[in-house]
């Protein structure tokens, strides 16, 4: 933090914004100053000082991008359609202005594209909402993108998961600079985690397998989605997809990137996540996917979502609760 001004942070808008990407980290930073830290923020207009977000609300911003002085702290925002975000054709004229060497640049949610377009992430890890994930890596590959975590710091930039992440990256922000009393204290107020446990796998929704038009795969795949607790030895899925147990194992690496038996454990762990959501017990959904025990479920679910299946069923089977 510099001493004897205040920090200045400025929040990216622009037509198409994720709301809660800008007000999310505003409210934090502005929680932090009511308790004694001293952050000045100011919403930038990509191109105007009047945008649209995606939800319809309007924002009006403090100034636009090419009126803004140097800031200590630029927070780019997202959003869910990637053609709103800002081109990459000027993002190093029209951002250059604002950023020194102790700028620090933090992007929430999609907003990581908007980094990664600039040049000046390459060479550091990232990450980004779970659904874009892959693409981000695809498009990028000098980015290392941890498509679980929160929030991830790599020198002086930071990116966060998808929309509500940016109360988390904002939060660790006022960590860094002001300390974690102050940091609590806003989570408190805020009535959030200070740091949520578990990483954002536990938060997104089945990613199916690329199609395929190879319909023997589709055979092996449709069978065992519609009984995963069949017992499958890799015998049985090749006299399924009438291949060897050797030409198997290479059309799954070639359609899918896994092995069979991969395919086979994925599969089980949505059949259990199903089960879960529908109220069944932990035990139950062991039984019916396969998992044969509670602790082969516990060790699988835990491995693809960072959390034991009890406490996402307690986190996502429902919203009501007992004094509803």
């Amino acid at each position: 933090m510099s001493r004897g001004r205040s920090h200045r942070v400025g929040v990216l808008v622009f037509d198409g914004v994720q709301l809660l990407d800008v007000s999310g980290p505003v409210d934090v930073f502005t929680g932090a100053t009511r308790r004694g830290a001293d952050y000045a923020v100011a919403l930038l207009g990509w191109r105007s000082d009047s945008v649209r977000t995606a939800s319809g609300v309007r924002l009006s911003a403090d100034t636009t991008v090419a009126e803004s002085t140097p800031l200590d702290t630029l927070v780019l925002t997202g959003a869910d359609d990637l053609t709103a975000l800002p081109d990459a054709e000027d993002l190093h004229a029209r951002l250059g202005p604002l950023i020194g060497p102790p700028t620090r640049l933090a992007a929430v949610c999609t907003g990581a594209f908007v980094l990664a377009r600039t040049g000046w992430l390459a060479g550091h890890p990232a990450t980004t909402h779970w659904r874009h994930a892959g693409r981000l890596q695809a498009e990028f590959p000098e980015i290392e993108v941890r498509p679980d975590a929160i929030h991830v710091r790599s020198g002086r930039f930071a990116t966060s998961a998808g929309v509500t992440a940016g109360i988390d990256l904002a939060l660790a922000l006022v960590e860094e600079d002001h300390g974690a009393d102050l940091a609590r204290e806003v989570a408190r107020e805020l009535v959030v985690f200070m740091q949520r446990p578990g990483g954002q796998s536990q938060f997104s929704v089945r990613q199916d397998l690329p199609p395929t038009l190879d319909q023997r795969l589709r055979r092996v795949a449709d069978r065992v989605a519609t009984d995963p607790a069949r017992a499958y030895p890799i015998e049985a899925m090749a006299h399924d997809a009438t291949v060897t147990p050797r030409h198997l194992r290479r059309l799954f690496q070639q359609e899918f990137g896994l092995t069979p038996a991969r395919y086979l454990e994925l599969a089980r762990v949505e059949a259990a996540r199903a089960l879960l959501e529908r109220g069944g017990t932990v035990t139950e959904a062991a039984r019916r996917s396969g998992f044969g025990s509670d602790e082969t479920l516990r060790r699988a679910f835990t491995a693809s979502y960072g959390i034991p299946p009890s406490v996402y069923q307690r986190r996502f089977r429902t919203t009501t609760t007992t004094a509803w």
